[in-house]
């Protein structure tokens, strides 16, 4: 009985990836996708930045904790812009490989 069953996995590998082929055109697709996140967060993360750097110009009383989380978003948007930074590279040297 227990030869019938199988476990499931969260993860399921598909028969490519075990024969030791690497996809590249797939991966330089992957890279561009998450190039592409990293860049809509950086541009999100600054826009979010700005709005509460004009709140707190606009509420005095609460300035402090607007100014903590402007810091917190232009933080977060550098990361971002470096994280699609990354990923850029990744996708060239994909694109690199896949061409050889």
């Amino acid at each position: 009985m227990a030869e019938g069953k199988h476990h499931h996995h969260l993860f399921h590998h598909k028969e490519e990836e075990s024969s030791g082929e690497v996809n590249y055109e797939k991966k330089e697709k992957h890279h561009k996708h998450m190039e592409q996140l990293g860049e809509l967060g950086a541009i999100a993360a600054g826009a979010y930045a700005l709005h509460e750097k004009h709140k707190a110009k606009k509420d005095p009383e609460n300035a402090h904790g607007h100014r903590i989380k402007e810091e917190v978003a232009a933080v977060t948007s550098v990361g971002s812009a470096g994280f699609a930074f990354h990923e850029h590279h990744e996708k060239k040297d994909a694109k690199k490989h896949g061409e050889h």
